[in-house]
C-alpha cells in the first residue's frame, strides 16, 4: 500500500514540510523549528500540528481563517522555484494511490481528531509548476478532505492544493464553513488577484462551494461539482432519514457499512489500479484481490461516520441544499458538474441539467457507469477533466495555446487503449521519412526533434489520419503534436453534442487548438511542433473523385509565419482512406434529399466562417458529413518529406514572390509525397489486415512490428 504521506495546516500559526530524514514542523510567528526522526512520524500516518484551542469554546472560523494565511505562506516559502514545464508522457501518479489509502488516512485522522475545521497539503502533490492557480477541495459527508487521494500527484504538478479538513465531532454550522471557506479565498484572491481560484466540491462540498461562490461574486472562481448535494430533496434515500434517527447505537455499525455500497461501485473502486493492458483473467484475478483487500475497511465508516455525527451531517446537507439553491441566481463562477449515471444517492443526472439550465456559465459532464463517490472510482482522472473541458487556466483568460498541458502517460494509455485502441488496430500504420540526403527510411528518424516545426500535409477523409500520427509522434519521439483544429470543435454549442467526455474533449487533452494567426504565432513563438492542414475542413470533408486532391488556398498563408520565427517545414503525405471506406453519398448527393438538405443548410449557415473568398476552392461552406461504407481494411501510410529549414530566411517576410514560390515547393512535395504511397503499397504483402493479423500470429507486434514495403 502506498503511504498516505499527507500533513495538516491547523489554526495555529505551523507549517510541515517533509524531508528525507522526516518530518519539519515549523513556526511561522519567528520560532524555532524541531525536527522529527523517520521513527516518530509513520509514513502511512497523517501529522497534526498546533491544534488551536477556542477559549470561548465556540468554531474557530476567524481563528482558522488566520492559520490559513500563515500555512499558505509558509507553504509558497517552502516551495521555492516550481517546475517551469512538464515533458509529453510525464508521470501522473494515476493507479498508484487506491481507496484502501483513503481509508487508511481517515483512520489516522479520526484515531484522535479534536479542534476545528481547518486545511491541509497532501505532500503527494509535491511542488507545482511556476504561477499554478489554487485548487481548494470541498468533501463530501464524510469531512476528511482526502477525496481527492486518488488524483492527488496529478492536480498536484499544476494546482496549488488546499484540503478542507472538518474533524468528526465538529459542529460549526452550515453559514461558518461558507465565512471559513469565504476567508480563504479573500486571502488567496488578494496575493494573486490575477489567478482563478478552484473550488472543487464533492457532494456536500458542492453545495459549499456554490454558497462561497455566490457570496463572491467579484472574485474569478472555477467551480467543479462532483454530483452537488443541492438535490439532497430528492434524494432516494429520504424516507430511510427518519428510521436512522430511531435506530438503536448498537446496531448503528451497520448503517456506514451498508451506505457504502449504496454512495459507491465497489467494483469501480477496487479497478483504479489495474492495468488496462492486462489479460481479461489477470485483471479479474487483481480485482477479486483489490475486492478482498477492500472490504475489511469498510467498516471503518462508522468511526468516520459515528452516529451522532451522521445525523449532524445529514442535516447539515439538508440546511447546505436549501443555502445553496436559495442563492444559485448569484452565482457568476464558471461551473463544471460532474455527474454519475449510477449514483444511488442522489439523482445527479437530472440535477446537472437542472444547474446547466439556472447556472449562466455551466457545463456538464456525465459518467454512466459510476456512483456517487465518482471521485474515489476507476475511470478518468480529475485533472483530464479540467483539462478536456477547457477549464484549466492559470490567468483571468483561457488560451489553449499558451496553457497547454501535455498528455501524461496514463492519458495517452487510455485513449489509445480505451478511446480509439481498435483502430490502431484495424489501419496497421507504417512510416516513414526523409533524411536530410533524401533517404527516405521507415520510423520518424528523419523528423526535425528540436523546434519550432510546422508538419503540413494532406488530411484525409473525416481526419482519420490524426489517430495513428499522434500515437506515433508520442511513442517513438516523444512530442506531443499541436494541432490547428477549426473552430467549431471549440465552440459553445458543441457542449450540446453529448455530455459525456468524448472525442472533442480528447482534442483539447492531445493539443487542439481552433485555427487563428494569432494561436499559430504563439506556437511557433514557444518552439511547439506544429500540425497544419491547409485544406482543413474542405479537405477533410471532400467529394466524390477527390480522394488525395490538395485543395489549398490560392495563397501561402502559413510560409511567412514559419519564416519569422526561423521554423523547420516538413511536408507530409498520408494514404489509406479509400482501404477503409467507401464513399456511398457526398455533400452533393445529400442536398438532392428533402429534409436532409434543409438540415445541412442550416448547419452550414450557422457554422463559423474564418477564411473569405479570396482564399478559393478552400473557403467553401458547402460541407457535409458523407455516407460512408467500410471495406475488409487495408493499411494507412505516412511519409515526411525532407525538412525545409526557414531559418535566416527573414526576407520572405516582404518578399512575397519568394514566400509563394516556397508554398507552390511544399505543395508539391506533398504532392510527390502522397504520389509515392499510392504507388509504393501495392508492392507490401500484408497490405490486407487479413495478411497482417496472421503475420501477428505467429509474429507477436511486440516483439517483431509486421513489415512493409521497402523504401
Amino acid at each position: 500500500m502506498a503511504s498516505v504521506g499527507s500533513f495538516l495546516v491547523s489554526g495555529a500559526a505551523r507549517c510541515v514540510t517533509r524531508n528525507r530524514f522526516g518530518v519539519r514542523a515549523q513556526s511561522l510567528e519567528g520560532g524555532g523549528s524541531t525536527v522529527l526522526s523517520s521513527e516518530s512520524v509513520n509514513g502511512s500516518s497523517s501529522v497534526v500540528v498546533g491544534t488551536q484551542k477556542n477559549h470561548n469554546g465556540g468554531s474557530l472560523v476567524k481563528e482558522e481563517a488566520k492559520g490559513w494565511l500563515l500555512g499558505v505562506e509558509g507553504e509558497k516559502k517552502k516551495k521555492g522555484e516550481a517546475e517551469e514545464g512538464l515533458a509529453a508522457l510525464w508521470d501522473d501518479g494515476y493507479g498508484r494511490s487506491s481507496v484502501e489509502d483513503y481509508f487508511a488516512a481517515a483512520k489516522e485522522i479520526c484515531r484522535s481528531d479534536g479542534g476545528p475545521p481547518r486545511w491541509f497539503c497532501p505532500v503527494e502533490c509535491g511542488p507545482p509548476l511556476k504561477d499554478s492557480p489554487t485548487l481548494l477541495f470541498l468533501p463530501g459527508m464524510d469531512g476528511t478532505g482526502f477525496g481527492l487521494t486518488l488524483h492527488h500527484q496529478a492536480l498536484g504538478k499544476v494546482f496549488e492544493v488546499r484540503c478542507l479538513h472538518i474533524p468528526v465531532h465538529d459542529r460549526t454550522p452550515f453559514e461558518g464553513l461558507v465565512k471559513l471557506v469565504g476567508e480563504a479565498v479573500k486571502h488567496e484572491h488578494a496575493l494573486s488577484p490575477n489567478k482563478p481560484i478552484y473550488l472543487v466540491g464533492d457532494s456536500f462540498g458542492g453545495c459549499l462551494a456554490l454558497a462561497v461562490a455566490a457570496r463572491n461574486p467579484a472574485v474569478d472562481l472555477v467551480l467543479i461539482l462532483s454530483n452537488p448535494a443541492t438535490s439532497f430533496g430528492q434524494s432516494q434515500l429520504q424516507p430511510l432519514f427518519p428510521i436512522l434517527e430511531a435506530l438503536p447505537d448498537e446496531l448503528h455499525v451497520a448503517v456506514p457499512f451498508a451506505l457504502s455500497f449504496i454512495m459507491g461501485d465497489p467494483v469501480k473502486m477496487a479497478s483504479v489500479n489495474i492495468g488496462n493492458r492486462l489479460p481479461p483473467v489477470q485483471k479479474l484475478e487483481q480485482l477479486s484481490y483489490n475486492l478482498t483487500a477492500l472490504l475489511p475497511f469498510l467498516p471503518e465508516l462508522a468511526n468516520i461516520l459515528p452516529r451522532d455525527t451522521l445525523l449532524w451531517k445529514l442535516k447539515l446537507l439538508k440546511s447546505a441544499a436549501a443555502y445553496a439553491n436559495s442563492r444559485l441566481h448569484a452565482v457568476k463562477a464558471e461551473v463544471l458538474v460532474l455527474a454519475s449515471g449510477k449514483d444511488n444517492m442522489l439523482p445527479s443526472v437530472n440535477e446537472a441539467q437542472r444547474l446547466t439550465g439556472l447556472l449562466s456559465n455551466c457545463k456538464v459532464r456525465v459518467f454512466k457507469d459510476n456512483g456517487h463517490t465518482l471521485l474515489l472510482e476507476d475511470g478518468i482522472g480529475l485533472l483530464t477533466i479540467i483539462r478536456g473541458t477547457s477549464m484549466y487556466r492559470p490567468s483571468p483568460r483561457l488560451d489553449l495555446a499558451r496553457d497547454f498541458i501535455p498528455p501524461s502517460m496514463t492519458e495517452f494509455r487510455y485513449a489509445m487503449d480505451q478511446v480509439v485502441g481498435s483502430f490502431r488496430s484495424i489501419t496497421g500504420s507504417v512510416f516513414f521519412s526523409t533524411l536530410e540526403d533524401g533517404k527516405i527510411v521507415k520510423g520518424l528518424s528523419g523528423v526535425p526533434e528540436e523546434g519550432p516545426v510546422l508538419y503540413v500535409g494532406y488530411h484525409m477523409l473525416l481526419g482519420f489520419e490524426l489517430i495513428s500520427l499522434i500515437d506515433e509522434f508520442l511513442s517513438e519521439k516523444g512530442i506531443a503534436l499541436r494541432g490547428i483544429a477549426h473552430p467549431e470543435l471549440f465552440a459553445p454549442k458543441a457542449e450540446s453534442f453529448s455530455t459525456e467526455f468524448s472525442m472533442l474533449d480528447w482534442v483539447k487533452i492531445f493539443g487542439g487548438v481552433p485555427v487563428s494567426a494569432s494561436n499559430i504565432f504563439k506556437l511557433l513563438s514557444t518552439k511547439s511542433h506544429v500540425l497544419l492542414y491547409p485544406g482543413g475542413a474542405r479537405e477533410a470533408l471532400h467529394y466524390k473523385g477527390e480522394e488525395y486532391k490538395l485543395i489549398w488556398p490560392d495563397h501561402p498563408e502559413f510560409v511567412r509565419m514559419a519564416a519569422r520565427f526561423g521554423a523547420t517545414i516538413v511536408p507530409f503525405g498520408a494514404v489509406g482512406e479509400d482501404d477503409i471506406v467507401e464513399m456511398v453519398l457526398d455533400y452533393h448527393d445529400l442536398m438532392k434529399i428533402p429534409i436532409v438538405n434543409d438540415r445541412i443548410r442550416d448547419i452550414n449557415r450557422d457554422s463559423v466562417k474564418f477564411r473569405d473568398d479570396r482564399s478559393g476552392e478552400v473557403a467553401s461552406q458547402n460541407l457535409s458529413f458523407p455516407v460512408l461504407a467500410p471495406k475488409i481494411p487495408g493499411r494507412f501510410y505516412y511519409l515526411f518529406g525532407k525538412p525545409i529549414r526557414t531559418k535566416g530566411m527573414e526576407n520572405m517576410l516582404k518578399d512575397r514572390e519568394s514566400a509563394n514560390q516556397m508554398y507552390l515547393q511544399i505543395k508539391s512535395e506533398v504532392e510527390n509525397n502522397l504520389n509515392y504511397l499510392i504507388k509504393k503499397r501495392e508492392e507490401d504483402p500484408y497490405r490486407n489486415i487479413i495478411d497482417r493479423k496472421m503475420y501477428q500470429i505467429f509474429y507477436p507486434p511486440e516483439t517483431d512490428p509486421t513489415p512493409s514495403f521497402k523504401p
